[in-house]
């Protein structure tokens, strides 16, 4: 069912007002096999995930989620807004605490990595300090819930490739050390 909905008159340079209408289009709510077939995948990249970060947010502009969800893609890291309840029904297929999700208030999205363990805390961290309207509700680390707090703590941390680089400079700065000597 189609709706019109008058937007403001407004008075047009020839002096005369007009009305104009936008159409407000009501979508088919997802067939049970459409529901199952998310569920399934948001299971599946539960599990396959080494790190996964919820967040609440309401309020969010366009723009600016657009342009947080190209750095997630650039980072390798799967970001969907997922529905409280099929959230709720993956976290008790899993053995997750289901509580989390009630008490859960506006909007939640799940970002999930399956190469880096604080990627998605990292990248989440750096767009909530620009955008006071997301926040961290929780996050799933070697499959086990953790805790808003410890997400934070998480993304302070370095990232494998970091981590990567360190080690090997650690270890070439001995065999450096002794050629040039």
């Amino acid at each position: 069912m189609v709706k019109n909905y008058p937007i403001l008159a407004n008075i047009l340079p020839c002096g005369l007002s007009a009305v104009f209408y936008f159409f407000k289009v009501k979508t088919m709510p997802k067939s049970r096999q459409q529901k199952k077939e998310v569920l399934d995948n948001l299971i599946k990249s539960l599990r396959n995930g080494k790190g996964a970060v919820l967040t609440v947010f309401s309020g969010l502009k366009v723009q600016s989620d657009r342009v947080f969800r190209s750095k997630l893609y650039e980072e390798g890291i799967e970001y969907s807004v997922v529905k409280k309840t099929l959230l709720k029904k993956a976290f008790r297929e899993l053995g997750y605490p289901e509580d989390k999700i009630d008490n859960l208030k506006g909007n939640v999205s799940l970002a999930v990595s399956a190469k880096d363990e604080v990627a998605p805390a990292k990248v989440l961290d750096s767009f909530i300090k620009d955008n006071q309207m997301v926040s961290f509700a929780g996050g799933i680390l070697e499959n086990q819930w953790i805790a808003a707090d410890k997400v934070k703590a998480l993304a302070k941390l370095p990232g494998r490739d970091e981590l990567i680089a360190k080690t090997v400079s650690a270890i070439k700065a001995p065999i450096t050390g002794f050629v040039n000597f």
